[in-house]
């Protein structure tokens, strides 16, 4: 049976649901990022009480279908950003599309709906933040991270980067005081 949570969205949260599923008895196949499968049904007792669990840390185990695939949509985003070792150089709507088996146009109407940003505006968002991360840890020049980050070039990047931030990387990376977002909040501007 496979469950569906929202903001699920790091390994920290797998660990909580692996807790959470296995003081209710329940055994899981894949615990993966807002994606849960287990060998049993779940019994409506089973199905509250999990709820309730994951709502005290913060999670929502959801029902419906529109929900289930925004939430979809936002975990491969995130996993591509944040989680993806190799570069993407495809098309996000295209990949979005492949990934999820469903029309680009459909989700990206819906996403828009439910969210009040646009797909594009949260993969940004997203970026963003990887790249305030990216140039935290020292371990790449601003160069480097434009091309991990499948920018067409620095100039790309920093426009985009200030946009987003009111600063250029190279000042970002100057700052003693440099604040990021934890994952979960990026892009949400409800």
């Amino acid at each position: 049976m496979k469950l569906f949570i929202k903001y699920m969205v790091s390994n920290r949260c797998k660990m909580l649901v692996k807790d959470e599923l296995r003081k209710l008895g329940l055994h899981f196949i894949v615990v993966d990022l807002g994606e849960v499968e287990i060998m049993e049904a779940l019994t409506p007792n089973q199905r509250n009480q999990l709820k309730v669990a994951l709502l005290q840390s913060g999670l929502e185990l959801m029902d419906d279908k529109k929900s289930m695939l925004i939430e979809k949509i936002k975990t491969v985003i995130i996993n591509m950003v944040h989680y993806s070792d190799s570069n993407i150089k495809v098309n996000f709507s295209s990949f979005l599309s492949e990934k999820l088996h469903h029309d680009y146009t459909y989700m990206s109407n819906l996403f828009s709906e439910v969210q009040g940003t646009t797909i594009e505006h949260f993969i940004i968002a997203h970026k963003t933040e990887r790249i305030k991360e990216l140039i935290i840890y020292g371990e790449y020049s601003i160069t480097e991270i434009a091309w991990q980050m499948n920018y067409s070039s620095v100039a790309h990047l920093s426009s985009q980067f200030k946009k987003v931030t009111g600063l250029s990387p190279t000042h970002f990376k100057q700052l003693k005081d440099k604040k990021r977002c934890p994952i979960e909040e990026v892009g949400n501007f409800q």
